[in-house]
């Protein structure tokens, strides 16, 4: 089990977080738009809180640290979540889903949006989980790659399956087997997240587009292409393009892509590096094609006809924030509870309509097409069984890994 290491952070890591709070998904997007007045300040705090010294390791404990259960003595769950990450109601002071799970279960659900960014939030609980200390949180909801370091360093408990009846059930194959929490046995999905090729039909001016190599290699679309500044993202839709898995690809397959992308970066190609900011130049029309996420292409093609996207031959790239009980949360079976419900085809249905995300349920289709027709055949939102096959995760890195990879980002993209 991995022990928690203080070691500060190198300049070009410093920089891929810098773009992620500037430009990536936890700059704009509905489930993660940054206050205002807040946004200087959290960044500030969670960088330092990555790279602060003196918090000693946690212990090795296989499955996570539980402390006496309350749940039957306390009908009450903590959940926290992102911003703009869950179904309300036109008063926006309700959200029906969880309104419904109390009046089922009795269990009241303590709701806080209090997470904008996993760097930020680690700060937050990284001194109780540490400390061997209750987080005051029976749910927290954190992206694959920082679910995977608290899963290493013991900091979350392991699922009782015989709580997640639906959540077993129901759990969409393309997510039941990360290489970072094998079968499920910390985690549960609450959304996928999926990377794609979205295209300006007028900017486009009839010029196919159907690969990556097309972004990087037509000379019709020179200065009109847009790559994301998340490294993950990019360099995964790129190893496809070239016939490698993210899964499982090597130093030299990464500097091979690297490469494939400066070549084009080189010439002109390539517009820009971008987060969530190439939605205005996708729908302006400066991009005329670009690498995006899928949640915001959903709302583009919503306001835009001339919007739309494509899945390329070589696959497309998905990643997931997932639900997890950290070590000594006080109400595990309650929490465990409300994971299952969410994985009850119709609190799922719910849930799809309003944040259009990536469903992870199975089933939830026919559920769906009672509330939103247009939602339900959506394979951004609910994937067909070929789209689903041609999704691939970006495999787990190691402290040396990421460094080395980051600092070869950065000077691809001038950050």
């Amino acid at each position: 089990m991995e022990q928690y290491e203080p070691d500060r952070l190198s300049p070009a890591q410093v920089a891929a977080m810098r773009r992620s709070f500037r430009n990536g998904r936890a700059s704009l997007t509905r489930r993660s738009l940054l206050r205002a007045s807040a946004g200087g300040a959290l960044a500030a705090g969670g960088l330092g809180a990555l790279s602060a010294c003196g918090i000693p390791a946690a212990g090795n404990t296989e499955g996570g640290v539980s402390a006496d259960d309350r749940s039957a003595q306390e009908k009450s769950v903590n959940f926290s979540n992102w911003t703009e990450y869950m179904d309300v109601d036109e008063s926006e002071r309700h959200h029906p889903t969880l309104d419904q799970f109390t009046r089922r279960t009795g269990i009241k659900v303590k709701y806080t949006e209090d997470i904008n960014d996993n760097v930020e939030f680690f700060g937050k609980i990284k001194p109780q989980l540490a400390a061997g200390q209750d987080t005051g949180r029976d749910i927290i909801v954190l992206t694959d790659w920082l679910a995977a370091r608290l899963i290493r360093l013991g900091w979350v408990q392991k699922l009782d399956p015989s709580n997640l009846p639906n959540a077993y059930a129901n759990l969409s194959a393309q997510f039941r087997d990360p290489d970072w929490d094998p079968g499920r046995a910390y985690s549960y999905v609450w959304q996928g997240i999926s990377t794609v090729i979205a295209y300006n039909k007028k900017a486009l001016d009839g010029v196919e587009v159907k690969s990556v190599s097309d972004l990087l290699d037509n000379a019709k679309l020179k200065g009109r292409v847009g790559l994301l500044s998340e490294m993950r993202d990019s360099m995964g839709m790129t190893l496809l393009d070239m016939g490698k898995d993210p899964a499982n690809f090597t130093a030299d397959d990464y500097d091979a892509a690297i490469a494939r992308i400066q070549k084009a970066v080189d010439k002109g190609q390539i517009r820009r590096f971008t987060g969530n900011d190439y939605t205005s130049d996708l729908t302006s029309g400066d991009f005329a094609a670009c690498i995006a996420w899928a949640g915001d292409v959903v709302q583009l093609k919503a306001d835009s006809p001339d919007i739309d996207f494509l899945i390329p031959d070589s696959g497309y790239m998905t990643s997931t924030d997932n639900m997890l009980i950290p070590n000594k949360a006080r109400h595990k079976t309650n929490a465990e509870r409300l994971i299952d419900y969410y994985y009850e085809p119709r609190p799922a249905a719910e849930l799809a309509a309003y944040i259009n995300y990536v469903c992870p349920v199975d089933g939830v289709k026919t559920e769906l097409e009672k509330i939103d027709k247009d939602a339900a055949n959506n394979p951004l939102i609910i994937p067909d069984k070929a789209m689903a096959a041609k999704s691939h995760a970006f495999r787990s890195l190691s402290s040396k890994e990421e460094t080395a990879f980051e600092e070869k980002f950065a000077k691809l993209t001038g950050a």
